[in-house]
This record gives structure tokens, C-alpha cells and sequence, in this order.
């Protein structure tokens, strides 16, 4: 007994370890200047949601300096307190539906970067980092606006065109039709 005992607490102890938080994010995101951005971040857990459930959020900038802390959640949300994201990061995430996603307010091309999604929840501590890269792209110019609504509104003006062309064809027919079965009839 005693040594089935120690191989059965082996294997718990096993599976112990193996269970981790798995974060799933999307890898890239593509975001205009000036906008707003919401980076999804969920999890998955071996565990139920515990008090102890923390959320951190890092940035590693295009070029590769050092990791700057973006969020940090410990049963409510926490900013951080400098750094190029204080003020510009909120929470929009609902750790109940295991959403730990953040919301980053006037992207700016300084933005450009990884996004790290890491989340612990006791006992399971170990698990997989999400991450995020962000592109963060200059406005379109009105130029291109300009060309691209003149471009759908050309096709639609055309498409119009067509339609109307066939329905009075089919009308002309028609009316056609109806003369020759008339002067049929009357012969």
C-alpha cells in the first residue's frame, strides 16, 4: 500500500505541476495614430478565478531597450504610476469571463512594440506569456479619403445606371409585346 501510495502522489504531484494559465492573445494589431486601441488578452486555468489572481502587462519597444511596465491588476486595477503610459492605459477586461484585456488611449508611432499579457493564478502559477505586437500606422491622408470615397461613389452612380437601363428594356419589350398580342387580337 505504502508504495502504491508514493506512486499515486507522484503522479498528483505530477499533474500538480502540469497544470498552468494558458494567456491567448492575438499576435499582431494594427492601430491608427491618434487612436484608441483595445489589446485583448484572455486566459484559461486548471483552477476557479482566486483572489489572488494577478495581471501584469510589460512593453518592449521596437528597439529592443529595456521593458517598461504598462498595467498591473491585484484584485482591482492598478495604472502605472510614470512612464510613457501613465494616463493612457485603463482596464477593460472582466476577470469573472477570464478577460484581462487593456485599453490604450492615443497611440502614438513611439508606441510601436510587444505587449506582454502574463497572469497568475494560484496554484497555478506557471504558464504561457501572451504577447501582442502593436503597429501603430500614420492617419490617412485626405487625399486618399477623397479618391477612395469618389471611387465608391463612381461605382454606385454606375451600378444605378445599369439597373435603371435594364428596367427600361424590360418595360420597352413589354409594352412591345403587349402591342403585337393587341393588334393580333384585333385582326
Amino acid at each position: 500500500w505504502l508504495r502504491a501510495a508514493l506512486v499515486l502522489g507522484a503522479q498528483l504531484r505530477a499533474l500538480w505541476l502540469a497544470a498552468a494559465v494558458e494567456v491567448h492573445t492575438a499576435k499582431e494589431v494594427v492601430a491608427v495614430n491618434g487612436t484608441n486601441q483595445r489589446l485583448k488578452c484572455t486566459f484559461s486555468s486548471s483552477s476557479p478565478v482566486s483572489q489572488q489572481l494577478s495581471v501584469s502587462w510589460n512593453f518592449q519597444p521596437e528597439d529592443l531597450s529595456a521593458h517598461e511596465p504598462v498595467f498591473y491588476y491585484l484584485k482591482e486595477p492598478y495604472q502605472p504610476p510614470s512612464g510613457r503610459f501613465k494616463d493612457r492605459v485603463t482596464w477593460d477586461g472582466n476577470i469573472e469571463r477570464h478577460d484581462v484585456s487593456i485599453m490604450v488611449w492615443n497611440l502614438k508611432p513611439s508606441d510601436n512594440g510587444t505587449f506582454t499579457c502574463q497572469v497568475t493564478n494560484w496554484p497555478d502559477v506557471y504558464g504561457t506569456i501572451g504577447e501582442v505586437r502593436l503597429r501603430v500606422v500614420q492617419k490617412v491622408s485626405f487625399s486618399e479619403i477623397h479618391f477612395l470615397a469618389v471611387a465608391i461613389g463612381s461605382a454606385s452612380g454606375l451600378m444605378i445606371i445599369v439597373v435603371i437601363v435594364v428596367i427600361i428594356c424590360r418595360q420597352h419589350r413589354r409594352k412591345a409585346r403587349d402591342r403585337r398580342m393587341e393588334a393580333a387580337d384585333t385582326e
